[in-house]
């Protein structure tokens, strides 16, 4: 829909109130009462009205400059609008760790790319607590975290996911159905690093045991390599397991340790449009796979 300084920049390329009315599919008095409103704003009359046609007068020779203007940032926001709703030349910056890099963002990802093929993808790997602080600092749009280790964002479930414990080939334990915390704690463990919040860590807490941890490690696939070498056992998230399927044995934990994979944020209404519609797409996605 044109404004009021669309039509009278349209008026004065025209010369004419009746060809104006034509282009902008309006009645040929409407364009004559807007351009009178106008007038009346400014307290001034901006065009002659005569039989040669519409010309400006003196005052409006001074305002059109100006008119002319906001005309041109109106069409100028109307372009942005259209680009945005296409995404063009956006970025959507997420945290997330390997896990959902490798397994859960791929197929989003391609799927999103082809319907914005401008869209462009930055993924920044940390903790729940790197995350969180890369959201609230505003160099993350949004990132995937487990909600009981936020405390100052919004989050959207996702999926529940459980520990497995993972061991190697010809352990004692492999010869159970399952495995409980209190076996695992006596190790040795490697550790997964999820950070300050760590869901095996609190597990074991909860059943007031202290696990014999020998490593620390961030990557997901170091750590099976080590326990395929017999350096220690772990447990890892279902998915990943699903995935990958590793030379090991894997076996439930009895007490079913788990997290809610969810989506974090830190204002959804100043978030970019790119991420929010990428945040409902993966949640879409994932729901219905």
């Amino acid at each position: 829909m044109i404004s009021r300084y669309g039509i009278f920049c349209k008026v004065i390329e025209t010369g004419s109130f009746t060809k104006t009315a034509d282009i902008i599919g309006y009645s040929q008095s409407a364009v004559s009462q807007t351009i009178k409103s106008l007038e009346q704003e400014l307290s001034t009359t901006l065009v002659n009205r005569g039989k040669d046609g519409i010309t400006l007068t003196r005052d409006g020779e001074q305002y059109f400059p100006y008119l002319h203007s906001i005309y041109s940032a109106e069409l100028n926001l109307n372009r942005k609008h259209s680009e945005m709703q296409g995404l063009k030349n956006s970025t959507i910056r997420i945290g997330t760790f390997i896990t959902v890099s490798r397994f859960l963002l791929p197929e989003p990802m391609m799927e999103f790319k082809k319907k914005y093929p401008e869209v462009k993808f930055e993924l920044q790997q940390g903790s729940y607590d790197s995350i969180e602080r890369g959201i609230l600092d505003g160099n993350i749009d949004f990132g995937f975290v487990n909600p009981d280790a936020v405390t100052k964002l919004e989050t959207r479930p996702l999926v529940r996911q459980r520990l497995q414990a993972v061991l190697p080939k010809n352990h004692p334990l492999a010869n159970e159905k399952e495995v409980t915390l209190a076996q695992l704690a006596q190790g040795p463990i490697i550790l997964p690093d999820e950070g300050e919040y760590n869901l095996l860590l609190r597990a074991f807490q909860q059943e007031q045991l202290t696990p014999n941890i020998e490593y620390k490690v961030y990557d997901d696939y170091s750590i099976i390599s080590m326990v395929e070498q017999g350096l220690g056992i772990s447990a890892f998230y279902d998915i990943l397991l699903a995935k990958v399927k590793p030379d090991l044995e894997i076996r439930e934990i009895r007490e079913r340790p788990e997290r809610t994979l969810s989506l974090a944020w830190h204002n959804w209404d100043t978030m970019p449009l790119a991420a929010r519609k990428f945040i409902d797409y993966i949640g879409n996605s994932i729901i219905s796979s």
